[in-house]
């Protein structure tokens, strides 16, 4: 990754440059740990495994978009999660975030990840200046 990471919380909205998979996922619990080469996340806590996997029909389970937030956010980077966090909730958009070491994975209802990008994208662009 090029560059230093970003840790000022207008420079890192500024550059989210918000990417959706176009993929559908699932949050599983411990039953689904034998699939573990397909999860794009596996975390491990006291009460057991999550692991986020790719939508299985057979599961009658919430399904989510991945919005992949593009700016090299600083993990001490301060605010970039409320920020997101809190304009989702204004409109009453469930998030659910994982961060990374170069980026920021936002998870929200597969029904509403449009309007999900639209907010995201205008959070951005207001940022920077060009909203």
């Amino acid at each position: 990754m090029p560059g230093k990471p970003v840790n000022d919380l207008r420079g890192m909205l500024a550059g989210m440059e918000p990417a959706l998979d176009e993929r559908a996922w699932q949050f599983a619990a411990d039953a689904s740990v034998d699939r573990t080469s397909e999860a794009f996340a596996l975390i491990r806590e006291t009460e057991g495994t999550t692991l986020v996997l790719p939508v299985d029909t057979k599961r009658a389970s919430p399904t989510f978009a991945r919005i992949t937030l593009q700016v090299y956010s600083d993990l001490e980077g301060v605010g970039l999660t409320a920020a997101v966090s809190t304009a989702l909730a204004n409109v009453g958009i469930a998030c659910n975030v994982i961060a990374a070491f170069h980026h920021d994975h936002i998870f929200v209802p597969w029904d509403r990840r449009q309007e999900a990008m639209d907010l995201l994208s205008t959070l951005s662009c207001e940022a920077s200046g060009r909203g």
